[in-house]
């Protein structure tokens, strides 16, 4: 096979995922890293004195058993692995691993008479804790800097072995996590130094169906003759090379956006806590825009309708970012409250005597009555009684998500 056979890669890597129970958005995210660590640093959109180019910091975040995170983004994983251009970073790193690791995967690609060297990695994480620690500043610090691909050197200094020099590094990371791990491993320095506004989080809680046996629905030759014509694309889009240019509507687009967006903050997400996000919202769209240009062809354009899917499907995943984040530095009430309420979800409905058995080891009743009145207060919990006892009832006010797609790019159906 040679060439782009299906109009699009990401809706047909959503119907290969079709039988899985993991929700849309894992899927599709896990498609966007794919085709990252295809195109490599091979693209880039110029931004005069810097470059933005399509790689990610995607971190899956649900509870553990719930949406099979580590089998879903091994999927599209394993494709990229069989390209053999593709450099694959380890599983567990040091930033003294990740930099060799990136000196190491230096290459030179040919773009117009010239060769441009790049030097990059993909990093595949089941477990966000195996790769990442937190509490190791230095490591944190160097992902910071790196996800900014600034173009030339970059050098890190090491006290025993003198210095790495990596030209024009690029680091692409999908990795797997739970919210508690989030609630009690993520130290606040992490957000305030710029990591978490560095990533995408894809979060869930649902499964989207129940899928016993995923072969079930499965025709086999059906499903392999899909695999080998996404297998050749991905090969096709493995060989993009160039800037991507916006077209005059992507730009005017881009205009009117860029100042809504300063001028109409999120209010819910205008706090210290998600500052860092917001200054780098225009960059995650761009670079989601660069992917969904990919999927489609290999025009390296930017069309107004990528931007504008784009735009949407980042926004879309702002309404579950205080869920990630939820648990975080909790103490006394706050963190009683979070126990009752996610005892109060799983019940739906569930009398007080029972709540307070169930959370008897770790509050008092006044420490229990304080946090329920919080929950109340929130309106996600609200009182019943049927003249006997008292029963408490979960309010799920999370609105619909509504699946975008820009020629059949999006969060799928």
């Amino acid at each position: 096979m040679s060439g782009r056979i299906i109009e699009n890669w990401i809706k047909a890597y959503l119907a290969y995922t079709a039988p899985m129970e993991a929700p849309d958005t894992f899927h599709f995210w896990t498609a966007v890293s794919t085709i990252a660590g295809a195109l490599r640093r091979r693209v880039w959109l110029d931004m005069g004195h810097f470059q933005w180019t399509p790689n990610f910091y995607i971190i899956f975040v649900a509870p553990p058993g719930i949406v099979s995170k580590s089998t879903t983004l091994n999927i599209g994983m394993s494709m990229l692995r069989e390209i053999k251009e593709v450099k694959f970073g380890p599983d567990v790193v040091t930033w003294q691993a990740l930099t060799q690791s990136l000196a190491a995967a230096r290459v030179d690609f040919p773009l117009e008479g010239a060769y441009i060297p790049m030097s990059a990695i993909t990093i595949s994480s089941s477990e966000l804790g195996s790769f990442l620690n937190p509490s190791d500043r230095e490591m944190v610090d160097v992902l910071v800097d790196l996800w900014d691909n600034r173009i030339g050197s970059w050098e890190k200094l090491t006290k025993g072995s003198g210095s790495d020099i990596i030209t024009n590094p690029w680091v692409n990371i999908a990795a797997c996590t739970t919210p508690a791990w989030i609630a009690g491993n993520f130290p606040d320095y992490l957000i305030g130094g710029g990591f978490t506004s560095r990533c995408v989080f894809v979060f869930s809680e649902k499964k989207r169906r129940l899928v016993p046996y995923p072969f079930m629905d499965m025709p086999t030759q059906e499903f392999r003759d899909l695999r080998k014509i996404l297998m050749n694309d991905l090969n096709e889009i493995a060989k993009m090379a160039g800037a991507f240019q916006l077209s005059k509507g992507a730009l005017a687009f881009g205009i009117q956006w860029y100042d809504e967006h300063y001028n109409n903050v999120n209010r819910e997400l205008n706090t210290s806590q998600f500052a860092g996000y917001l200054a780098r919202k225009q960059t995650h769209i761009h670079k989601l825009a660069m992917i969904l240009s990919a999927a489609d062809s290999d025009s390296l354009i930017i069309e107004t309708t990528h931007l504008e899917v784009a735009a949407k499907i980042i926004t879309s995943l702002e309404q579950d970012m205080p869920k990630v984040f939820a648990n975080m530095g909790q103490q006394g009430d706050a963190r009683n409250a979070s126990i009752i309420l996610d005892i109060v979800k799983a019940y739906g409905k569930i009398d007080k005597r029972t709540l307070f058995r169930l959370c008897a080891t770790k509050m008092g009743i006044l420490e229990f009555d304080n946090a329920i009145g919080g929950c109340i207060a929130t309106g996600f919990v609200q009182v019943s009684t049927d003249g006997v006892q008292v029963f408490y009832v979960y309010i799920d006010d999370t609105p619909p998500k509504v699946p975008e797609r820009a020629n059949g790019s999006g969060t799928g159906s």
